[in-house]
């Protein structure tokens, strides 16, 4: 499968640096919002994040000039209709994914792969959603996409060997290091990271120490780059706990519970970073 063009379904933080990897990685890139506005301040996160990365010696003119020349947006579906590949990452509801899909699918040739840059939802579900099963699989990237090296290549059980070997190859050309996943929730990553947080908030409502002290310890004891209630903070609160939800639906395992702390925080609109407040005030 030769993968030329791309296109992505959002341009929020996740699917901006999405689209801003494949442009600097030599794909023609299509990135689609539904809102001008929303579409507008995704491109100009792009801009910025290139623009920055000159102006400290990270990033060559040069290799800006060439991202943003890869790269255009739109609010027309139709846009998309010369994609080999379509990468979703839109917001975490289904009934949202599966609309997008069938939008998709009315323009796309009976090539193109669409993938889910899901963290939590069944991909074997959203593909049996869409007309090509066997062309339709999961890549979680991570955020911030433009650094952090990992993602998350997960088949559903009706993905192709020939589907597989073409988004584990295109997750490669981004300069990513992927890893195969089940098609399980929480994936790899997910599902040993999220018992750790909602561990680490069930230590703090039990008085195990400060939510500095909590933190500071798995930093300087365990060499870890934050703790995890800053990074609860950094993830959002609402996302975490939106994710145990479908675990523990899931596994039906206490571990994936949300904590009662986390769910009225998340009442309160104590969110995190996004909100001004959560474990931390920023």
């Amino acid at each position: 499968m030769s993968i030329k063009t791309v296109g992505v379904l959002g341009c929020g933080l996740m699917g901006a640096g999405i689209a801003q990897v494949a442009a600097a990685s030599g794909y023609k890139t299509i990135v689609r919002e539904m809102n001008q506005a929303v579409l507008d301040k995704g491109l100009g996160r792009i801009r910025k994040f290139l623009d920055d990365g000159v102006t400290k010696g990270k990033v060559p003119a040069e290799q800006r000039d060439h991202t943003l020349a890869n790269l255009s947006g739109t609010t027309d579906v139709s846009a998309l209709a010369s994609c080999d590949l379509v990468i979703e990452a839109i917001v975490e509801h289904i009934d949202d994914k599966v609309a997008a899909y069938a939008a998709v699918e009315s323009v796309v040739g009976s090539h193109t792969l669409i993938v889910s840059n899901t963290s939590s939802l069944c991909v074997t579900e959203l593909a049996a959603k869409t007309k090509r099963p066997d062309r339709f699989g999961g890549l979680h990237f991570f955020n911030p996409v433009p650094l952090m090296k990992l993602v998350e290549v997960v088949r559903a059980l009706t993905t192709s060997d020939e589907t597989y070997r073409a988004l584990f190859s295109f997750a490669q050309s981004l300069g990513k290091e992927p890893i195969t996943a089940p098609d399980k929730p929480g994936f790899i990553v997910n599902r040993l990271l999220v018992p750790y947080l909602l561990d680490a908030i069930r230590c703090y409502e039990r008085g195990l120490g400060s939510v500095a002290d909590i933190d500071n310890g798995m930093k300087l004891g365990c060499g870890h780059p934050m703790g995890p209630l800053t990074l609860l903070d950094f993830v959002g609160l609402d996302t975490t706990y939106f994710i145990a939800n479908i675990m523990f639906d899931e596994y039906k395992d206490p571990m994936f519970a949300a904590p009662p702390l986390l769910k009225r925080m998340v009442l309160a609109g104590r969110l995190g970073r996004k909100s001004g407040e959560g474990f931390y005030k920023y």
